[in-house]
């Protein structure tokens, strides 16, 4: 090969490096006079420079892989249809909330024009059949908590009270009549639900321990007690109320218009997680509910569990969004931060942490993809859900703490995001059901002996 060929080859390969950087070399050197000193390179020399040459070529033409969270793809088991609703939510929540969400995070405020964009969406009432809703799987409600969630989980919580907890005890519970006057109008996100069975003095045992009571008296109900962490109650149009009948001790549900005389929200304030979400102090003072307001389906407690039975997969896919937002986040941010002259993402110390991030990340959301197909095919139980509300709370935690260990000093600040899910994840630890209520109903079905103090 001639010197003149061995010159073209090497401003071939230049070429390919960049057009750009050649033409910007162009007016900093003589490209003839190192056209010159090339030709004049013995052939190991002209070899070396070569090698050289190539493997910078390589590095300029590398792509860092996509920020995914989905490793497995999971996303390819969903229909066309489905598909695309889940892209129509993520984008809504990228360009809509993600701008605003530690403002009003950080502001304790709650974001009150969303809600009409939020409508647009069409997805409330996801799993319903009939009165306006989607009639679409539990596994699409479970990846929209998912998709919701891992952008702000309080925009996430705010949906899953009105959606599944209010809503649900209208589907569930209600009679046809209440659920026609109330469904449609709360599927458009024209009536905003909340719903009421946590209280300042009792939690985990509210199924034995109900404070609030009601009795009869003529065509109305008389209802006296306090609510705590009531979730959109500070705004809520209604408001479901579980309070124990004093003479029959049974557990009874009402529709309680919040303007109703006698009841009071007070918002709860100096919370350190799900600060958007306005939770409530609901005091309710002789309170008087028509008998055409009691949820005609509930007749005790067990029937406010099959409400929670239905909404604790969408807790377990919450925590998968959490965790899936904190990951992305925080992968991002190892891409782009360098250290000792390189992106802190090619450490093998951070590489771990990722990838002990994305094994749990990919754990908790087969196990929840298989929860929400066991609900579609009418075989969920309630240790399943709590199965899956345990182990994805748990690994959330670990999830969104390495996230904020590999952003360093960093990773304490609200602009990095990861903060807000660090803080998040702690809620979703403890509501619908505690790590350790939950665990007692998987050991109980699995040992066949149950630990619950009686």
């Amino acid at each position: 090969m001639s010197v003149f060929s061995k010159i073209k080859n090497t401003f071939s390969v230049l070429k390919s490096v960049d057009i750009q950087a050649i033409a910007k070399l162009s007016e900093k050197v003589d490209l003839s006079e190192v056209m010159k000193s090339v030709g004049d390179l013995d052939e190991r020399q002209l070899a070396g420079l070569m090698r050289m040459l190539k493997t910078k070529a390589k590095k300029g033409q590398h792509k860092l892989p996509p920020i995914d969270g989905d490793f497995y793809d999971l996303s390819l088991k969903l229909t066309p249809e489905q598909r695309k609703i889940q892209l129509k939510v993520r984008n809504f929540m990228e360009d809509e909330i993600k701008p605003i969400a530690n403002d009003f995070w950080n502001r304790a405020e709650f974001p009150h024009h969303i809600i009409p964009k939020m409508a647009e969406l069409n997805i409330c009432g996801m799993s319903y059949e009939g009165y306006g809703c989607p009639n679409q799987t539990f596994l699409m409600e479970g990846v929209m908590a998912m998709e919701l969630a891992r952008v702000d989980v309080s925009i996430s919580t705010f949906f899953g009270v009105h959606s599944g907890l209010a809503m649900g005890s209208i589907y569930l519970c209600g009679s046809e009549e209440q659920k026609q006057e109330w469904l449609p109008k709360m599927q458009r996100m024209e009536k905003i639900g909340a719903f009421g069975l946590t209280e300042p003095n009792v939690g985990s045992a509210v199924a034995g321990g109900m404070e609030t009571t009601c009795y009869k008296e003529g065509d109305e109900w008389i209802i006296n007690g306090q609510k705590k962490w009531i979730g959109n109650a500070t705004f809520s149009d209604l408001t479901i109320i579980w309070a124990r009948e004093k003479e029959t001790h049974q557990v009874k549900g009402f529709i309680v218009r919040t303007d109703n005389p006698g009841y009071k929200a007070e918002k709860m304030e100096n919370k350190m997680a799900l600060r958007t979400v306005q939770n409530a102090l609901i005091t309710l003072t002789d309170c008087r509910i028509p008998e055409s307001d009691r949820l005609q389906k509930c007749d005790s407690f067990k029937d406010t569990a099959k409400v929670l039975k239905m909404t604790r997969a969408s807790v377990a896919w919450q925590a998968v969004g959490c965790a899936r937002g904190a990951y992305e986040s925080a992968l991002k941010y190892t891409k782009k931060r360098e250290q000792f002259g390189k992106p802190i993402a090619r450490f093998q110390l951070i590489q771990n942490h990722l990838v002990e991030m994305v094994a749990n990340l990919t754990a908790m959301q087969t196990m929840c993809f298989r929860l929400s197909e066991m609900q579609d095919q009418g075989i969920l139980t309630d240790e399943h859900a709590s199965l899956a509300k345990v182990f994805c709370s748990m690994r959330t935690r670990d999830v969104v703490s390495r996230a904020r260990e590999v952003m360093g000093g960093n990773g304490i600040l609200l602009e990095y995001d990861v903060a807000r899910f660090v803080a998040d994840a702690e809620a979703i630890y403890s509501y619908e059901g505690t790590k350790e209520i939950n665990s007692l109903i998987v050991g109980r079905a699995i040992t066949g002996y149950s630990a619950f103090v009686s």
